[in-house]
């Protein structure tokens, strides 16, 4: 049994629908960044257009794209939709700059490239209803690959259960409960934040927010899918981006080392550093590159304390396609278990 199983970070509970009111208190914007998504960003703002608790604007920060994505939604008539088009400077600073465009209380994040069920704000504001003290309010996803489901409408979870997130951390190793398709941020606290996003970043960029927000208040997460991220799309993040130590991992490990973060969540800032290490150096070895996934082990703090720490550092002389299809297997079990849970 590992440690996240004898401490657990959540409690989950049914809960019925937000009341109408309740609904129509929340004002909601949607900020997509988008860059070179031409294929895919019509279907991404239609699903945040057809929500049945509309949102108060849909704000489409174009980051200097090269394919004609903006073009690819200039037809579409809604008065609450804004384009906004700058010159390219990372996901990072399209979504920083859609905040700061933003009117509603709460900003929700969508890629480009993925889409919402048509309930994915209004299962927001159940959330929102059940835990009006958080900051981060999400739902489950499920990765898909190739086409969308026929229709964004589809059946979602129901009645949606909520759980309600106190140490984000260490609830992540038990399955990414969220993903930047399927959140949504109070507007106040991003505008007293230091950094919103961090620019310049192409890895963890979006975890760093999410676990700086859980810091100081609980995550309302609603248990089922109602949201959609495309799995495999032509210019997505490589496993090449990740054989530096994350910026935002270097962040943690230096914050709970400094006495930034509250002892509280010291352990679980260095747990949770040690446990996506050994994640990296098992992409490592499923590229073949067993030196480099021995330096990641290497650098774990406390990794091993960790079994997870142990079966990597068994697993470097075998095969990577042995390795390769493990990893596979483990990872969309989890993700499937995260969007799926009910």
């Amino acid at each position: 049994m590992n440690s996240a199983s004898r401490q657990p970070a959540v409690t989950t509970e049914a809960r019925p629908r937000a009341t109408e009111d309740q609904e129509a208190a929340l004002k909601f914007s949607v900020v997509i960044p988008l860059f070179n998504k031409a294929a895919f960003v019509r279907a991404a703002v239609q699903s945040a257009l057809a929500q049945s608790l509309a949102p108060l604007e849909v704000i489409v920060v174009d980051d200097g794209s090269t394919d004609g994505s903006l073009e690819a939604i200039a037809d579409l008539q809604d008065a609450r939709l804004r384009r906004v088009r700058q010159p390219n400077r990372g996901v990072s600073a399209a979504r920083n700059r859609g905040i700061r465009l933003a009117r509603g209380d709460w900003v929700a994040l969508l890629d480009a490239d993925d889409a919402w069920h048509s309930e994915f704000l209004a299962a927001l504001a159940q959330a929102h209803a059940h835990c009006p003290g958080a900051d981060l309010l999400a739902t489950g996803f499920r990765r898909v690959r190739g086409q969308l489901p026929g229709s964004v409408a589809a059946r979602a979870t129901t009645p949606a259960r909520m759980e309600v997130i106190h140490d984000l951390r260490r609830r992540w190793m038990q399955g990414a409960p969220l993903c930047s398709s399927s959140v949504a941020l109070r507007a106040r606290r991003l505008r007293s934040l230091p950094v919103c996003f961090y620019e310049g970043e192409s890895y963890g960029e979006d975890l760093d927010m999410w676990f700086r927000l859980a810091d100081h208040a609980p995550v309302a997460l609603v248990r089922g899918t109602y949201a959609w991220v495309r799995d495999n799309v032509p210019g997505a993040l490589s496993a090449s981006a990740r054989r530096v130590m994350p910026p935002f991992l270097a962040r943690m490990q230096a914050q709970a080392m400094d006495g930034t973060l509250a002892p509280s969540q010291r352990a679980s800032a260095l747990w949770l550093v040690a446990q996506l290490l050994v994640t990296l150096a098992r992409e490592a070895l499923h590229d073949g590159r067993r030196a480099e996934a021995v330096r990641w082990l290497r650098r774990a703090p406390g990794g091993w304390r960790i079994p997870r720490w142990w079966i990597t550092l068994a697993m470097v002389p075998l095969p990577a396609h042995w390795i390769g299809l493990w990893q596979h297997w483990r990872v969309h079990r989890h993700v499937a278990m995260a969007g799926d849970a009910a």
